[in-house]
């Protein structure tokens, strides 16, 4: 019999503020955390609105020197670690640290790290090269730093699966737990790639938007939409087997029952026509769960405001689900929150968790016009509250990776 698997604490670090709370009530909400980017010098770029994160003090969560010694997007995941474990009232000192592990994703790690340093090569030469350029840059060191401090020592990865990558974190350390290679997991993912390179790269990809107007860029699901908005942060959860946290005490937020994984083995950038691969995943995490279709009542979509992509995600939904397509919601969080890449997922999946713990429908904001491959109920401009019972997360990447969570009330 699998052990049965459920999510205890949440943190997050985004552009709609520190915390998962934070995050939750800003989407409630339908606050947008999207803005003309100040950071860096887009002036040159035709895309030139993001998620930005500019209140965010790394202070509370590290000290000097550290801050000094990691890329943001490893600074993101460590707060965020913080204060899921501080939700999830975990004292590791009485824990068997063996049996506790790290699964953290990233879609790129460490950019910003590498654009400096080039930079600095360029202009200085080989001798001012940082020492910690390496570890700072490395995409798996976010997992191995909260590894090492909390002293967490089972099993440890980092998954690069693109826009995947953290759903795939979170579905991986699921099915550890599962078949007992573990009793907890930090899972989630993190990203910090908001820089000249990264959106001079997506830009020449024609990928993002370039509509100038923060407040209308990310349009899911809408007629004009035009491309996605980068965004940026990190989502961690403490996944934890059922009797290892009811024994502790610790109050749960949800249970995960599901997971799907495909790839599409069709294109580099492009989703397969239909959202043939999309599907599978779904149906794949369904199976998982051992549940009706008509149990799904809410569906986190990817729904990144691309004109294919959300398109596909449709006919996926609709090709699963059939007439019950019709009668689930749907809804796009990245219309507020911008497209994390590899910390979308996790972002998303706290904030489904959200959904069904309280029983609200968040919105897809900026939908205004609707378009004839996109006729589903979105969740149009404001959430509502709903009866959940389960709820489906999908995270679609480049190189036709597919991940889907499915998630149920506790």
């Amino acid at each position: 019999m699998n052990r049965r698997v459920v999510i205890t604490g949440m943190g997050s670090v985004s552009s709609l503020g520190c915390g998962a709370d934070a995050l939750w009530q800003s989407i409630k909400q339908g606050k947008s955390g999207i803005s003309r980017i100040e950071r860096i010098d887009v002036s040159d770029l035709p895309t030139q609105v993001g998620a930005e994160i500019r209140d965010f003090d790394p202070n509370p969560f590290l000290d000097r020197k550290e801050v000094k010694r990691m890329d943001r997007f490893t600074q993101y995941a460590i707060a965020a670690t913080q204060m899921a474990v501080e939700e999830a009232k975990i004292d590791f000192a009485k824990e068997n640290k063996k049996r506790i592990g790290v699964m953290i994703g990233t879609g790129i790690g460490g950019i910003e790290t590498i654009e400096s340093q080039h930079s600095l090569l360029l202009e200085k030469g080989t001798s001012r090269i940082s020492p910690f350029l390496i570890p700072m840059m490395l995409p798996n060191m976010a997992a191995g730093l909260v590894a090492i401090r909390y002293g967490l020592k089972g099993f440890a990865e980092c998954t690069v699966s693109a826009c995947a990558s953290s759903t795939n974190a979170i579905g991986d350390a699921y099915k550890i737990i599962q078949r007992n290679a573990a009793d907890v997991m930090i899972a989630g993912g993190t990203e910090a790639s908001i820089t000249r390179l990264a959106m001079a790269g997506f830009c020449a990809m024609k990928a993002m938007t370039t509509n100038q107007d923060a407040a209308s860029a990310s349009r899911p699901f809408d007629l004009e939409r035009d491309g996605f908005v980068l965004g940026e942060g990190a989502g961690i959860l403490i996944v934890e087997e059922l009797n290892h946290a009811l024994e502790r005490g610790a109050t749960i937020i949800a249970e995960i029952v599901g997971y799907g994984c495909t790839n599409d083995a069709y294109h580099i950038t492009a989703p397969a026509e239909g959202g043939e691969g999309a599907a599978e995943c779904m149906k794949l995490a369904i199976e998982d769960a051992n549940v009706q279709l008509q149990d799904i009542g809410y569906i986190n979509a990817h729904g990144t405001s691309t004109p294919l992509g959300d398109k596909n995600e449709t006919s996926a939904i609709k090709t699963v689900f059939g007439k019950h397509a019709y009668e689930l919601a749907v809804s796009s969080t990245k219309s507020m929150t911008g497209h994390l890449l590899g910390a979308a997922g996790a972002i998303e999946a706290i904030i489904t968790a959200s959904a069904l713990k309280e029983g609200f429908l968040p919105p897809t904001i900026n939908y205004k016009t609707p378009d004839q491959g996109c006729d589903l109920d979105y969740v149009p401009n404001e959430g509502r509250k709903a009866a959940l019972s389960y709820a489906l997360t999908n995270s679609f990447g480049f190189g036709g990776h597919n991940a889907t969570l499915v998630l149920k009330a506790f």
